[in-house]
């Protein structure tokens, strides 16, 4: 399977442990991004990934596209223009502090590229799965009309399209809302990634009593959320998602459900104490998801791979989940005693 992702992977710059950003004078630096994060995954998990983006013509971009090709990502479908990288800075969480994200990402390569910047239908000509999310086009009004521009190509060639929402409701500054343009990208998707809060202020679309917001996610709520979004969009066949609980930033509890028109599935619920790093585990059940849809005979297998990849994604620094193919089967299919493998 062929997969090709597009967003922006920007320098994220971390304070160290659960330090407060600038507590002491260092910041660790590494590069992340929901789409390229994705893309690392799937690669690690022996899928052929592509990334687009448009990146600037620096040596910030050059040691970004270094990593993605190390990584085994195809990143000959990159733009370079004059411009800047996007940043973050990130503070983690600990007890019962939660943790914080800053953007720096105004007016960056991406943000000021104009939406026909990527030859689309030359990148996806060898695709099998077009993959997005509801980030792209919260950055600016060009971000936005590119990422259309990508679905509805991709629609066109029969080429898949898969759409985590994604919501990064502080991003959205340019005079669009979500449920401005989200409706617009779900009518060319198969593949629909979401959680009640993400669906309600992107579709319209609420249950009785409004989003559930706090403690563990009642899955039946997301099978008649699933039902509602498929109603107002047929060509919708799957709808997916994490149902976390948050106890408090060191420890979680996850599972995930997925619909599809014949079946409604859930996935074993993990208690996940001394997170070390829990940004990046949505991409990695993104990842996780495809992969197993690809690979596995039934939709339940795809499912428990597919938070198995999040759980495990806990367990390693920075953006990308570096866990293997072997060590996620291990956790979704077996044990997951934590011992050392000799």
């Amino acid at each position: 399977m062929r997969v090709v992702t597009f967003g922006e992977t920007m320098l994220r710059l971390k304070s160290p442990g659960s330090e407060r950003l600038f507590q002491s004078p260092f910041l660790e630096a590494t590069f992340g991004g929901s789409e390229s994060n994705v893309a690392v995954s799937l690669s690690l998990l022996g899928e052929d990934a592509a990334f687009v983006t448009v990146f600037p013509d620096n040596a910030l971009a050059d040691s970004a596209i270094a990593q993605l090709r190390g990584y085994g990502v195809d990143t000959g479908g990159i733009v370079r223009v004059p411009g800047r990288m996007g940043l973050y800075f990130v503070e983690a969480g600990a007890c019962q502090r939660s943790g914080s994200v800053i953007y720096d990402r105004a007016a960056s390569a991406l943000a000021e590229a104009p939406p026909d910047a990527i030859d689309w239908p030359q990148v996806l000509k060898r695709a099998d799965l077009l993959h997005l999310t509801g980030i792209t086009p919260s950055v600016s009004a060009n971000a936005a009309d590119a990422t259309l521009t990508a679905a509805r190509c991709a629609k066109e060639m029969g080429v898949q399209v898969s759409l985590d929402f994604n919501l990064r409701t502080n991003l959205w500054k340019y005079g669009k809302l979500p449920i401005d343009v989200m409706p617009r990208l779900l009518e060319s998707a198969d593949i629909c990634i979401a959680n009640e809060e993400q669906a309600a202020a992107a579709l319209g679309l609420e249950l009785d009593g409004g989003a559930q917001t706090e403690g563990a996610p009642d899955p039946d709520r997301f099978r008649r959320l699933a039902e509602k979004i498929v109603s107002r969009f047929p060509n919708v066949r799957l709808c997916a998602t994490t149902l976390r609980e948050s106890v408090s930033a060191d420890r979680n509890n996850l599972s995930a459900a997925l619909w599809t028109r014949d079946e409604f599935l859930t996935a074993r619920r993990y208690e996940i104490a001394d997170i070390v790093d829990r940004i990046g585990a949505g991409d990695a059940f993104d990842a996780g998801l495809l992969y197993g849809l690809s690979r596995f005979d039934t939709h339940a297998e795809a499912l428990e791979f597919a938070a198995a990849a999040a759980v495990l994604k806990h367990s390693v620094p920075g953006d990308i989940n570096l866990c293997t193919a072997g060590e996620i089967r291990r956790l979704a299919f077996g044990s997951g005693d934590g011992r050392i493998k000799r």
